[in-house]
């Protein structure tokens, strides 16, 4: 469908490159961006707790908890697998539903140490649990840059209001028409979602969603 291209094309050329997965530096206190993550094992980990931690919240509460754990000296799968439940709430309170994500980071670190370095499949992330469809593609396009398409709720807005799906399209149909019409290239995919956050922050936050939206007019 030539019609993605031109949506990607169009975001692209309007925002720019944005540079993802932000990672976090200690010496700025809040997120790089345009670093090339994951630039080793340390930053593989990182991109998986972010992944884990931004369910049903905003990446700006995700950098304060991640940067608590930085701080701690916790961020890191043994360490994190080895912590109280408690102490770790408490560093990664900011993001929000901070006992279950909590939960959700000591399997998931159990989990990643078992790995002993290797890339997960999807189906071994989905077994895990706190893994959903979505966190998991984030966990393999971005840390492990496995050519996986991420769909969000973002993702289903703009190509809802564009009439490409509909509203109560599946997180796997949706995936589909990306899979299926664009070229299998996890840089693509990577700047496609980044893009398709960007987008949707500047004109699908509120409703009626698509105020100023000019992707309509890129694909007639």
């Amino acid at each position: 469908m030539g019609s993605l291209m031109k949506i990607y094309n169009a975001m692209l050329w309007a925002y720019g490159p944005q540079g993802w997965w932000p990672i976090v530096s200690l010496e700025k206190g809040k997120s790089e961006y345009g670093v090339d993550a994951p630039r080793d094992e340390a930053d593989v980990f990182e991109i998986c707790t972010g992944a884990i931690l931004t369910q049903n919240t905003a990446w700006k509460n995700v950098e304060k908890a991640l940067l608590n754990l930085k701080v701690s000296g916790s961020l890191d799968p043994k360490k994190i697998s080895g912590i109280r439940v408690d102490k770790l709430s408490a560093m990664i309170r900011p993001a929000g539903y901070f006992n279950q994500k909590a939960k959700k980071l000591k399997l998931f670190s159990e989990f990643y140490i078992g790995l002993n370095g290797k890339a997960p499949s999807r189906e071994e992330l989905l077994s895990v649990w706190g893994i959903g469809p979505e966190t998991a593609d984030s966990i393999l396009l971005y840390a492990y840059r496995k050519p996986f398409f991420v769909v969000d709720a973002y993702t289903r807005r703009i190509f809802a209001y564009l009439g490409l799906v509909k509203e109560d399209s599946s997180y796997d149909d949706i995936q589909k028409l990306f899979m299926d019409n664009l070229k299998h290239d996890e840089r693509v995919f990577n700047e496609y979602h980044a893009l398709i956050v960007d987008h949707a922050k500047r004109h699908y936050q509120k409703r009626p969603y698509g105020q100023g939206c000019f992707l309509r007019k890129v694909i007639g």
